[in-house]
């Protein structure tokens, strides 16, 4: 059997399915780490962590790590593995309804979908440690010695 995976722009072929390839939309091999939120009548049900098998505009599937019910609503939040302008990381946001469900893998028709800026765990720096650095400005040097002689 021919291995029908593929990375980055290049579609999986449908060696793996019975009949040839049914679906309208090119399905791409993505293996992305996710995190989906279950959701009814916009109340959250259930959270979990996942990564994405395949994607396309029309829908993704994914593991979720269990089996999760079929038509309900589910809202994922993939990494997304590009920066926007090389620093702020990303992550795709796709809205959607659980159209088929086997084992860990879940199927989703995806509604709505757009892409955000993730956020940045940043560390807790004093004003001193955001300042920049200047030699001639450390505790130890000639300027501080020269403020002490005033």
């Amino acid at each position: 059997m021919m291995d029908s995976t593929v990375f980055w722009g290049n579609p999986v072929d449908g060696s793996d399915t019975i009949g040839g390839e049914r679906r309208k939309d090119r399905r791409y091999h993505l293996q992305l780490e996710l995190k989906w939120k279950l959701i009814r009548r916009r109340r959250l049900l259930d959270t979990g962590t996942g990564r994405t098998i395949d994607v396309s505009s029309g829908g993704i599937r994914f593991d979720a790590g269990r089996q999760l019910p079929e038509g309900l609503n589910v809202e994922l939040s993939i990494s997304w593995p590009v920066l926007l302008r090389n620093v702020a990381p990303m992550q795709l946001v796709a809205i959607g309804k659980i159209i088929r469900c086997d084992g860990r893998q879940v199927a989703m028709q995806t509604v709505q979908h757009e892409f955000r800026t993730a956020g940045i765990a940043i560390r807790h720096a004093t004003p001193v440690e955001m300042a920049p650095r200047d030699p001639s400005l450390a505790p130890g040097s000639a300027i501080f010695a020269a403020l002490g002689k005033r």
